[in-house]
């Protein structure tokens, strides 16, 4: 570990215990989160004006600015030996001003060279604040992922071992790829782990300096650590199994959580910290199929209010009185499952009622190859091997008449709030952040600092609408469509909630005779050839969340002079983090854009968190247009009302997720 971070870090830090470096986890009391949600939702916004975080990273953009001429003047090997000495020099101070300032001019003039591009100011600004621990937020298209090459640099130069996390395989596979010439004039070892890589494969690339990954892939390795070693995880029952030959390899891949980068952190931190991630075994389906089959047939002769409740916003159902004794009185029939008791049928009937009532397909999943695939609603991406948990999913693939995977056993479970935690230095960045600094403060420790534009943004946005009902939407989005791309010659990106509304609006311009492309959880395989045409002239895109992070859509030739790029929004998310990542496609780096959201008054959002306005509205308005700023008041309504229940859901599962943990410590399980 490196001499600059253990001085960081005092004793208690680190975790005792443990088969590699990584922090040690307490539990807050309460009061110290009360303070930190205090102190980053209400004392560091208003402290903003005065920008107290950004004079170090100003001073530091000054002074590689002002070494610019010095660094242009050496050859390649004189850059080497510079390298070598402010390595020291990084480590010596801490990674102080003036040595980070001289790296990063180094780095820079590298980039130059072996990229063909070079770190923009901005870019500059948000590497001094992701190297110092900090949640970098950038606007959209100012190129984070070029940015974290000269934190990543700084560390690994200094020994750290990096993790660069971004969302999925794509991207880490991408950027890896990318990035790798310029890591390699340095003499450090950049590699991507995907999801198809074989544990020694794994073990290789976690070996090196630098390693790109996946949130999903990273954790779940890190729980694969932590059950292979079982009784072995303290550091000398390790060294004794494999120093004395009784393992022919390491039980780890890992080479411990010393710092990491996390891209698209609202995204890893927020959205996906509400589900833990579990690793677990499968079972062969054997008699659970027999009570699969009893308790669907038996709920769909339930009906809602008289034998459960539903409850969509949370999503929720719960059986009343009549249905558990409904329950209660199928198992004296002929027709009940063999030696199974009223707790197990009582349960196995309430998630075939979920998988009824609650989750549809091309919405909350996709059946792909005779398979359940899980959809990330925050990421429109399939979430490869990941199965509901408590039979849920058996329920499901029972629905969909399909050939039931085995029930799964949990063997380790961590949620991203407990795991990210564990890292001696974390740094994050994304382009929308704001408006949840305080709960990432308050559970990660991350300040939110915004990094300023390269270049004035060009954007243009229309006034949103609201129709009366989803045709009406359908139908002025079509319009609109005509008009940018086939009037003005336009690329027009158009976003969608779900793979369903994706695939109906497809439909409906296939019926209108506009050529299109679609891109959704069915389609990711043509990901990348998708958004490489996506800018052209006159090239129309319908696509879920896929689209609105981590991409970057290139505009045509003559493409900017008629516009840029268009989007259009046609329903709102639960976060409003969500709907500016999508408008962030357009009008990058300076480049000319516009968006627009064209939403519907019946929309799903608006009838499960905001159910009283919206009928009120509904009635009031007869079929006209709401003003501005009704619906102003109603997305607002909305939105607050979702990201609340889902704020309480994260509280509720870091909640869980603790008690489980201490609970396997104190028998001995480990994780």
């Amino acid at each position: 570990m490196s001499e600059a971070l253990l001085l960081r870090l005092r004793p208690r830090d680190l975790a005792s215990g443990r088969p590699y470096a990584e922090r040690d986890e307490r539990t807050p009391a309460w009061h110290d989160e009360f303070a930190l949600g205090l102190w980053h939702g209400w004392v560091r916004p208003a402290l903003r004006p005065l920008d107290i975080a950004g004079a170090g990273a100003r001073k530091v953009v000054r002074l590689a600015r002002a070494l610019e001429v010095e660094m242009a003047a050496l050859d390649e090997q004189q850059l080497r030996q510079r390298a070598a000495l402010l390595r020291h020099a990084m480590r010596r101070s801490r990674f102080g001003v003036d040595a980070v300032a001289a790296f990063f001019a180094l780095v820079r003039e590298v980039a130059g060279r072996v990229l063909g591009k070079r770190h923009y100011d901005s870019q500059l600004h948000a590497g001094w604040l992701l190297l110092h621990g900090s949640l970098a937020e950038m606007a959209t298209g100012e190129g984070k992922t070029f940015a974290a090459t000269l934190p990543v640099c700084a560390a690994a130069l200094v020994g750290l071992p990096v993790h660069v996390v971004t969302v999925n395989d794509y991207l880490a596979a991408r950027d890896a790829e990318a990035m790798a010439p310029l890591y390699a004039f340095f003499g450090l070892r950049c590699g991507a782990i995907v999801h198809e890589l074989t544990r020694a494969q794994r073990r290789e690339v976690y070996a090196g300096d630098i390693a790109y990954c996946s949130n999903k892939e990273l954790t779940f390795d890190y729980l694969r650590d932590r059950t292979a070693l079982g009784d072995r995880a303290s550091p000398l029952h390790r060294a004794l199994a494999e120093g004395g030959g009784m393992s022919d390899n390491p039980a780890t891949v890992l080479r411990g959580l010393t710092f990491a980068l996390v891209d698209e952190a609202d995204s890893v931190f927020i959205d996906e910290a509400r589900t833990p991630l579990i690793l677990s075994a499968s079972l062969p389906p054997g008699a659970r199929g027999a009570l699969v089959d009893w308790a669907l047939a038996f709920a769909r002769g339930l009906q809602p209010a008289r034998d459960f409740d539903l409850e969509p916003a949370q999503p929720r159902v719960r059986l009343n009185d009549t249905g558990r004794a409904a329950v209660e009185a199928a198992l004296d029939s002929a027709a009940a499952p063999p030696d199974v008791g009223l707790r197990a049928c009582t349960e196995a009937v309430t998630q075939a009622l979920a998988a009824l009532w609650l989750y549809r397909r091309d919405q909350q999943y996709v059946v792909v190859d005779g398979k359940v695939q899980i959809v990330d609603e925050s990421t429109g991406r399939v979430m490869a091997d990941r199965a509901w948990e408590r039979g849920l999913h058996q329920m499901i693939e029972a629905k969909e008449g399909l050939v039931l995977s085995g029930e799964r056993v949990t063997l380790a479970r961590i949620t991203y709030q407990r795991f990210f935690r564990r890292y001696l230095r974390l740094a994050g960045m994304t382009g929308t952040a704001t408006e949840v600094a305080a709960e990432i403060g308050r559970v990660y420790g991350l300040p939110v600092a915004r990094v300023p534009l390269h270049r004035p943004s060009l954007a243009l946005r229309a006034r949103p609408r609201c129709l009366p009902d989803a045709d009406a939407r359908w139908a002025a989005v079509l319009a609109s469509v005509q008009a940018q791309a086939q009037q003005q010659g336009r690329p027009v990106l158009v976003g969608t909630r779900t793979v369903q509304s994706s695939e109906h609006l497809s439909a409906l311009l296939a019926a209108a005779g506009i050529e299109h492309v679609v891109l959704n959880a069915k389609h990711d395989r043509v990901e990348a050839e998708v958004i490489a045409r996506a800018g052209g002239s006159g090239v129309v895109t319908v696509a879920t969340n896929m689209a609105g992070r981590g991409t970057d859509i290139a505009l045509g030739e003559g493409v900017a002079g008629r516009g840029g790029l268009h989007v259009i929004l046609t329903e709102f998310h639960d976060s409003a983090r969500i709907d500016r990542q999508l408008f962030g496609r357009a009008a990058r780096q300076g480049d000319p854009g516009s968006g627009e959201a064209i939403v519907a008054l019946d929309d799903e959002l608006f009838r499960l968190h905001a159910p009283l306005l919206s009928a009120l509205l509904q009635r009031l308005l007869a079929g006209r247009e709401p003003h501005a700023a009704l619906l102003w008041l109603l997305r607002r309504a909305a939105q607050s009302s979702a990201e609340s229940r889902h704020r309480a859901a994260r509280a509720a599962s870091l909640k869980q997720d603790r008690r489980l943990a201490a609970m396997l410590s104190f028998s001995g399980r480990g994780e």
